[in-house]
């Protein structure tokens, strides 16, 4: 409701943006050279070398500052409860990667070392994820299947065929060089993008994009476990559709399946899923989470010892978890060049989770994260973990999430963590030899609840914005049909192609005057708008550029209600004729206008009605240089509202001022620029009066740099408002008439003979719709 006492009123004088730099005494940008912006570069001080230490030492900012009776006690706690789940992430992560479970702790504990030291983020939980594990494990699988280690049994089959096994120590080895050579490759590519500073990179994987992508990559997960729960052979499919050959493979050997693994698989989806549900009903009753990952392991590993279930039913364990370490070894190098689109496919998306949750955690608790110390921080993760034979390292939300609300301040959790890993890794890892892999497969799938529940954000999206929802169910489906690496690169060109869209096609608007006021709205939203008399202001909402700049165009004719290049053809055409009937003698010009000597029999019709769509060939139009009129001259208007003495039909143009509205407009570019100002000449030559207005600085900027002002389109058609630009069009129309540009044609045909000054080439005048003169006919 308006309140009518809430009211202001403003004094001021009338700005164009040239009257306006003057008065207020414009600065001019000081731009450096590159010389000097190196020099700067390279000057060093005690202060700049300490802020550079601290940058790329960020535990220098908090280790100091740390307060243990206050952090330490919740520091402990959250450790030991992140590293216990970690520790079994890890196990249950390498089955995706395809590696021995050993491996998978590995993962879990180096990355978190250097992590410590260089991470920016006090809350991230580092280790495995299953969505960069499942891209690690399709390019492991695609180059070490079990195909390639096939080898001839001892003993035939019944009908005397020979028996195939796999050799499972060396497809392992394979696989490992794979797995720890691709991490290395993934390192070097997030340190590389680190120090080149090009974080900013992630942005282009919106949230819709990201939510999509995910969902699609925890359905491969569900479906790359199923296997296991089932304890069935499949063969490893990768790329387009093998989501669906998998699944087939299943169904066809569902005969096969393992009762005593689909039981224990299930029984512990159930558990894990109730049991985290209890965990987050109960959350701030519960002093920590129960770790029921821990509990449903711990018992599993009993029980198939006890029971043997190996042995005796057939079920798939574990069955070697080694103590102690491997030496590092250096990654295998020529293996690069066969995994480098899936390394760096990987590399962007294990940042993308990671830059998101730390993110989330940082805005939480008002702490700052540094996106490209953070590309450093896992690039030297992953080199360092990928030398120590582990696989991909990033966080996971749910990890992250325990850490967090059990008390963890900093990253001293997170090496609370690793010790708990550590100790697994060198006392308890034996222990886990029982253990089922149907058991584990059930815990990541058991994880995965939170990825699932985001198809609850389709109809949200839908509501709020159509073309996000597009975005999310396209990059899903593209990701399940072509494969998470292919289906990714699919959503980012698909998303990248909707904003182009949306660029290319922008909302334009004719505006309107709220009377009393200097706010401008479109007509088509308000009834109580009125337009200004003889004026069109044309707004458009978007960058403009040369993917647009002819949606511009055909938005403008259609505002003004007339092709102003039409015009201008027509009123030579009529001019000829006029000339013509001069020259014969029927046609005499007075100091009252155009009088026939003879009744001419012609009607004018005003305006045709069809658009001829014009197509203008040939040079740009030259401009006549005559000199002063003599002083026997009788100056001639020619008003083409009415009737005209020929059989030509001239459109009418019932404006005088045309106004751009440049408030919304970020970006332009040099098509843009060019077509623009020969789009105002082509208005200025039919006696219409173009301004600008709301220009932005950089915008005007650019406009000089790429020679937009020249004599014709000047710097006096820039306005600081709208409101400017309508007020000084209501002091000029209502002080004097503009002159028509066509007046001079006339003018001098009184009394000489000479050749009409409407030559052909004039028909061939400047026009946007020939769009190679308006790229290279007109710099100036």
């Amino acid at each position: 409701m308006m309140d009518g006492e809430n009211q202001y009123c403003v004094s001021r004088p009338i700005y164009s943006t040239r009257a306006f730099e003057h008065v207020n005494e414009k600065k001019v940008r000081e731009t450096k050279s590159v010389k000097e912006k190196l020099r700067n570069s390279v000057r060093c001080s005690p202060k700049l070398v300490t802020q550079i230490i601290k940058k790329f030492f960020p535990i220098l900012n908090w280790l100091p500052i740390y307060q243990p009776r206050q952090w330490l006690p919740g520091d402990i706690v959250a450790g030991v409860t992140t590293g216990m789940v970690c520790a079994l992430q890890g196990l249950a992560y390498s089955l995706l990667v395809g590696v021995p479970p050993v491996y998978g702790l590995y993962a879990a504990f180096f990355p978190i070392l250097t992590y410590f030291i260089l991470g920016t983020s006090r809350h991230l939980s580092v280790g495995p994820f299953p969505v960069t594990c499942l891209m690690q494990g399709a390019v492991v699988f695609s180059l070490a299947p079990d195909e390639n280690f096939l080898y001839a049994a001892n003993s035939t089959g019944v009908n005397g065929t020979v028996t195939m096994l796999v050799n499972v120590t060396a497809r392992d080895a394979k696989r490992i060089s794979i797995s720890t050579s691709m991490t290395v490759l993934i390192g070097l590519f997030q340190l590389g993008m680190g120090v080149v500073q090009v974080g900013f990179l992630v942005r282009y994987l919106s949230d819709p994009l990201v939510g999509g992508f995910t969902t699609a990559a925890a359905l491969q997960v569900v479906v790359s476990q199923l296997k296991l729960i089932f304890n069935v052979p499949t063969a490893n499919y990768n790329g387009v559709l093998s989501l669906f050959y998998t699944i087939g493979d299943i169904f066809k050997n569902i005969k096969q399946t393992n009762m005593v693994d689909l039981i224990a698989g299930v029984l512990t989806i159930i558990v894990v899923m109730l049991v985290k549900e209890f965990n987050a009903k109960f959350q701030k009753k519960l002093p920590v989470p129960i770790p029921i990952e821990v509990i449903v392991t711990i018992i599993d590993s009993g029980v198939s010892y006890a029971l043997d279930l190996s042995t005796r039913y057939g079920a798939g364990i574990v069955r070697t978890v080694p103590r102690g370490f491997i030496p590092p070894q250096p990654p295998d190098v020529s293996l690069f060049d066969s995994f480098a689109g899936g390394s760096f496919s990987t590399a962007v998306v294990s940042y993308a989770i990671a830059i998101s949750v730390a993110k989330v955690y940082a805005a939480k608790h008002d702490l700052k994260v540094d996106g490209n110390q953070e590309l450093i921080a896992f690039g030297i993760s992953n080199i360092f973990c990928g030398c120590f034979s582990g696989f991909v390292a990033t966080t996971a939300l749910s990890r992250t999430a325990i850490q967090e609300s059990t008390g963890g301040k900093t990253q001293v959790a997170g090496i609370i963590s690793a010790l708990i890993v550590l100790i697994v890794i060198v006392a308890l890892g034996p222990l886990l030899q029982p253990l089922q892999k149907s058991v584990l497969g059930a815990i990541i799938v058991a994880n995965l609840k939170g990825m699932f529940m985001q198809v609850h954000d389709i109809p949200i999206l839908w509501r709020k914005n159509k073309t996000d929802c597009v975005i999310w169910v396209f990059t899903c489906l593209a990701c399940i049909i072509l494969g998470l690496d292919i289906g990714l690169l699919a959503g980012v060109v698909f998303e990248l192609g909707t904003v182009v869209i949306r660029t290319q096609f922008p909302s334009c608007a004719t505006l309107g005057n709220v009377p009393s006021t200097d706010i401008y709205k479109n007509m088509k939203d308000y009834k109580n708008i009125i337009e200004c008399p003889g004026t069109k202001i044309f707004k458009c909402t978007a960058p403009i550029y040369f993917a647009n700049i002819e949606y511009l165009r055909d938005q403008l004719k259609h505002a003004v209600g007339f092709n102003a290049v039409r015009v201008f053809k027509k009123r030579n055409k009529a001019l000829k004729k006029i000339h013509k009937l001069i020259k014969n003698g029927k046609l005499k010009v007075t100091e009252n206008g155009l009088v026939p000597v003879a009744p001419l029999g012609v009607d004018n019709e005003a305006f045709e009605s069809e658009r001829e769509p014009e197509q203008v060939e040939g040079g740009a139009q030259q401009e006549e240089k005559g000199g002063a009129p003599s002083a026997t001259e009788v100056e001639v208007q020619v008003d083409w509202t009415s009737t005209l003495p020929v059989n030509v039909t001239v459109p009418k143009v019932n404006i005088h001022s045309l106004v751009f509205d440049f408030t919304a407009v970020s970006f332009l570019d040099v098509m843009a620029a060019k077509s623009i100002k020969l789009i105002i000449k082509e208005f200025l030559r039919i006696g219409v009066n173009v301004y600008i207005a709301g220009c932005d600085d950089e915008i005007i900027m650019k406009m000089e740099s790429m020679g937009f002002f020249d004599e014709m389109v000047n710097r006096g058609m820039l306005f600081l408002t709208v409101h400017d630009a309508i007020l000084y069009i209501k002091m000029e129309t209502g002080s004097e008439i503009s002159d028509d540009p066509m007046a001079d044609k006339i003018s001098q045909m009184q009394d000489d003979k000479a050749p009409p000054p409407f030559t052909e080439d004039e028909d061939l005048i400047e026009t946007y719709d020939n769009q190679r003169l308006a790229i290279h006919g007109l710099s100036s």
